[in-house]
């Protein structure tokens, strides 16, 4: 296999198109976000509100509540699927995703240690802690996956994932069981959501997220020689541990930025890079920011669906996304099995 094999199953401005498409259709559905919800406010208000600020209620929860959180949500379904995406390119596992592999599991755990060992409540300083989990997290499972003869290879990656997963998930139980403090301080960001995010929130995540979004686009092409090889890639000359490293630090930016601002949010790290390739090809450099603009759309319509099916109580988005990812992991899993 050459470089010459490289080729997009589509043309570059019919892609091109496609992402102009994408985008329209995410700010679409960003508008439909700030719309809708527990309070009906006509599209006049909300005009109003951006433009018109005059302080009332009304204003109030447009300016303070859904602006914010449609951004939030935007951010965090980009992230998370560009994430699952570098994550399946480089690991060649259809199957990787940063909560499959333990990622967000490490940073669930780590807030939660830090809520109960050291009272923290304030979602601004979950942050750093979350990095820190779902950056240990990575090299545990990483090295997990490396150990024994043949080096990393997918099972051995999904195996090593799940296991961490459920060790780390265990100890994150077992204190909330003994600490009802901290039970009631992270319920509900654990259970994923991206209610009550104010924007000097998002603000303090936007920079890493930034910077992960940014190097996970600047290594679309040697993740796409990587998908295809460990023998092709050092074949067309790629130094695949330097790659291999820098696409760790890239998820762990994004996941670890993502689970700091709304919790664990399963699934779509490994439902979107599938539903993106279907359409795209197996080019990375088209597969990295078509993943980012379809994460965001999936997330944000999953945050208003799950507003309006209950309204007005409304569902976690983490539970809105589990619906539709459940399924899809286990279709994903009978594939694997078959082939």
């Amino acid at each position: 296999m050459t470089a010459t094999s490289f080729h997009l199953t589509r043309s570059s401005p019919a892609l091109s198109l496609g992402l102009v498409v994408a985008l329209g259709v995410l700010l679409a559905v960003v508008i439909v976000s700030v719309l809708y919800g527990a309070a009906d406010i006509g599209a006049a208000t909300v005009w109003a509100a951006l433009f018109s600020y005059d302080g009332s209620t009304e204003h109030l929860i447009i300016r303070t509540l859904r602006v914010p959180r449609a951004l939030v949500a935007v951010l965090v379904g980009g992230s998370l699927a560009v994430a699952g995406a570098v994550m399946q390119g480089v690991t060649r596992n259809p199957m990787a995703d940063p909560g499959l592999l333990g990622i967000e599991a490490g940073a669930a755990l780590a807030v939660v240690a830090a809520v109960h060992f050291q009272g923290i409540s304030s979602l601004a300083v979950y942050t750093w802690f979350a990095l820190a989990g779902a950056a240990l997290a990575a090299v545990v499972v990483y090295a997990l996956g490396s150990a024994g003869r043949g080096g990393i290879t997918p099972l051995k990656l999904t195996v090593s994932g799940a296991a961490l997963t459920a060790l780390l998930s265990s100890l994150t139980t077992g204190i909330l069981l003994l600490d009802r403090r901290t039970l009631d301080e992270v319920c509900f960001w654990l259970a994923g959501s991206v209610a009550g995010r104010d924007l000097g929130l998002m603000l303090q995540a936007l920079p890493l997220i930034c910077v992960g979004l940014l190097g996970a686009l600047l290594l679309g092409r040697k993740v796409t020689t990587l998908s295809l090889g460990e023998d092709v890639a050092r074949g067309l000359g790629q130094r695949t541990a330097w790659v291999r490293a820098a696409a760790a630090l890239v998820v762990v930016l994004l996941a670890g930025g993502a689970v700091a601002l709304a919790g664990p949010v399963g699934f779509v790290g490994l439902v979107i890079p599938h539903a993106v390739r279907f359409f795209v090809g197996v080019n990375y450099r088209w597969i990295l920011p078509y993943s980012a603009l379809a994460g965001a759309i999936f997330l944000v319509l999953a945050d208003v669906a799950g507003r309006l099916i209950l309204r007005p109580q409304e569902l976690p988005v983490g539970v809105m996304t589990a619906l539709v990812g459940g399924p899809f992991f286990v279709y994903l899993v009978r594939w694997k099995v078959r082939r």
